[in-house]
């Protein structure tokens, strides 16, 4: 009587546990799986740096970050100061110049800023998030190419931004108001030597 009711009461359990082991069994293969999968499109989705040639060879050795571009046919960064000028807020302009970097986001490259004429520069973060720069960047001449543009950015982003470049808890208390800025959203960024 007992092997009958173990046979008939127990069973059962015993099939949701040999189920319930396979279906986990499962699960971890999809898991392995899909961190895998992660990891690679990660990989995969970090842009790297190239070096590239021109076929007319102006642009050789110079680093690619994002989108192909060249150098030949960038405005200046004087150039550059004066189109801004002529801009208001919320005006945008296709375009392509060159400038000197005076910083970078130290965080992982995210954004950096170009000095244009006197003490004014311009923030240029990377279209979609598709690329970086290196942080030690600082000094370097780049191309940029992408949309320019005038805003009005919040002392929140100021601060930000201000984090991001390394400044002193001090410096980031002392932005108080929103302020004009130069804007730019770059496609790609050809490093030079």
């Amino acid at each position: 009587m007992i092997s009958l009711y173990r046979l008939f009461f127990f069973r059962p359990k015993l099939i949701r546990f040999v189920v319930g082991n396979q279906f986990l069994s499962e699960m971890k293969r999809f898991n392995i799986l899909a961190a895998f999968l992660m990891l690679y499109m990660t990989g995969y989705g970090q842009n790297t740096q190239k070096g590239i040639e021109n076929s007319n060879g102006n642009d050789k050795g110079h680093l690619l970050f994002g989108s192909e571009i060249v150098a030949t046919g960038a405005i200046s960064d004087r150039d550059m100061y004066a189109k801004y000028q002529a801009m208001s807020v919320m005006d945008s302009s296709q375009t392509k110049f060159s400038a000197t970097v005076t910083d970078v986001c130290q965080a992982k490259g995210c954004w950096m800023k170009l000095k244009l004429k006197d003490d004014s520069e311009t923030m240029v973060r990377f279209k979609d998030y598709g690329f970086f720069v290196p942080k030690d960047i600082a000094g370097k001449e780049v191309v940029v190419s992408g949309i320019a543009f005038v805003q009005k950015m919040s002392v929140a982003d100021q601060k930000h931004f201000a984090k991001d470049g390394g400044k002193s808890e001090a410096e980031i208390e002392k932005i108080t108001v929103p302020k004009i800025t130069y804007g730019f959203e770059a496609v790609g960024v050809l490093l030079k030597d």
